[in-house]
């Protein structure tokens, strides 16, 4: 860097005077404020800088203290991202650099963090388009085909370039992570996990517990060529149920934005569904699902037990029992579903017992007339006395105990008492409220209670305009 030569010597009347000045501080920006994450699937996507615009999550955790990037004025970062070998590419400007206080951030590392080996410089992300062409394809021709659809895909964007003669399928693909091609596409997919799923972190691909199903895009022209592209995918992990069995947890399901909201997300779930009741595991959970994925199984799950012959005398007897008056028991819920019910669910449907009571309650709702407020005033209070003993750990209408905390010379965190109230029709029958934070608690716990009912009432209105 060149610098001025400073004179020889300053005037005179310079030399007294003293020139006190502060310098400015370096506030920074933050890495989601300048940071923006494109998709492409061609070069003439990335030189015409055009692309669909994700909306990632989280970037800041990628980025120093706090997410905030030092030293940089005028910072701008554009990442292309390709949806044809999932490489990525940083394009990097800013006016100028100069160190306000706290540094010049390095960038590298929180890129790195987030693409990996996936990371290029631009002539070699631009090859990818070609020299990798058939990414997707050469690694998903190997796999599992476990059913194909068509969909009507107006809204898909990424469909503009086609011609009236291309035809296209979708193909659900099957196949085991520790396969190390897989395991090399999957490698490449953990970005997209990280800005798109809140709280994703990568899985082992070594274990071969883990299985992965592919949404693919097959298109056909009348050249009789065929190009692949993925869609979306879903993690799958296969565990031991003693004694003899296994069980199968989704980890994740992701549509890429581009495809969001056409049904994908759904032929996953169905088609993970499928392959659950077809190999007789014990059951299917899921983990820590995302409230849209919730939403999603608890629809495909009511419509599943809808159509289920076994449950229906149940369903009815509970649905009933709601209409009458309110039980001189509340915190025993006369809608609980029989213990017969929620076992044949599981084996016939592969359902577990969490997410059965979840879409009972949408069956009962069914069942039952929202205008008719005596059997709606039942209903919550159902769910209400569920809440009490899933949420509160408190087992009213089953054992009757209760835990209350106790003060001691040490820790008064660390005690607490088990016991169990003299009479069940007593006040304290009512709940374990009864502390000095039992108001907060009543509170928190209605508010739940109110968040439920309308989730119950939104799944219902959803199921009964699927099955119309």
């Amino acid at each position: 860097m060149a610098l001025k030569q400073k004179s020889a010597e300053a005037p005179a009347d310079a030399k007294k005077r003293k020139i006190v000045s502060f310098a400015k501080t370096d506030r920074g920006v933050e890495a989601n404020e300048c940071i923006k994450i494109f998709l492409v699937s061609s070069q003439d996507e990335v030189v015409s800088k055009e692309g669909f615009c994700i909306d990632p999550i989280g970037l800041n955790q990628y980025f120093g203290e706090a997410g905030i990037i030092y030293g940089y004025k005028d910072l701008k970062i554009n990442i292309w991202l390709s949806t044809v070998s999932f490489h990525a590419y940083a394009d990097i400007s800013y006016a100028s650099t100069a160190d306000g206080g706290k540094g010049i951030t390095d960038l590298k590392p929180g890129l790195e963090n987030i693409f990996g080996e996936a990371l290029l410089d631009k002539n070699e992300f631009l090859q990818t388009f070609s020299t990798e062409s058939q990414c997707v394809g050469n690694i998903v021709s190997a796999g599992t085909v476990l059913g194909c659809y068509s969909l009507n895909e107006d809204g898909d964007s990424s469909d503009a370039h086609l011609s009236d003669q291309s035809t296209v399928e979708h193909q659900i693909v099957r196949m085991n992570l520790h396969s190390l091609p897989v395991g090399l596409l999957y490698s490449r997919l953990v970005p997209l996990t990280l800005l798109l799923i809140d709280g994703s972190s990568p899985i082992d691909v070594t274990d071969p517990g883990w299985h992965v199903y592919f949404v693919v895009k097959r298109v056909r022209s009348h050249s009789a060529d065929c190009d692949l592209r993925l869609v979306g995918f879903s993690l799958i992990y296969r565990f031991y149920h003693h004694p003899d069995n296994t069980r199968l947890r989704l980890s994740l399901i992701l549509v890429l934005p581009p495809h969001q909201g056409l049904g994908h997300g759904r032929r996953l779930l169905e088609s993970v569904n499928a392959v659950a009741v077809s190999e007789n595991v014990y059951d299917l959970t899921m983990e820590e699902p995302s409230e849209y994925l919730q939403y999603l199984r608890s629809c495909l799950d009511t419509l599943r037990m809808l159509d289920f012959e076994p449950i229906k005398p149940a369903v009815n007897t509970a649905a009933s029992s709601l209409m009458d008056s309110v039980s001189k028991k509340p915190s025993k819920s006369l809608a609980d579903p029989p213990a017969h019910a929620v076992e044949i669910a599981r084996q016939k449907l592969k359902i577990n017992k969490k997410q059965f009571l979840r879409c009972w309650e949408i069956l009962l709702y069914l069942n039952l007339d929202p205008k008719n407020l005596k059997s709606m005033e039942n209903f919550r209070a159902s769910i209400a006395a569920r809440a009490e003993r899933d949420v509160l750990n408190n087992d009213i209408g089953v054992k009757g105990k209760r835990l209350i905390e106790v003060p001691n010379d040490y820790d008064h965190d660390m005690t607490f008492v088990v016991y169990y109230p003299l009479g069940e029709d007593s006040d304290e029958a009512d709940g374990r409220f009864d502390d000095e934070n039992g108001a907060d608690q009543r509170k928190q716990l209605n508010k739940m209670i109110d968040k439920r009912l309308e989730e119950i009432a939104e799944i219902a209105e959803r199921v009964s305009l699927l099955r119309s």
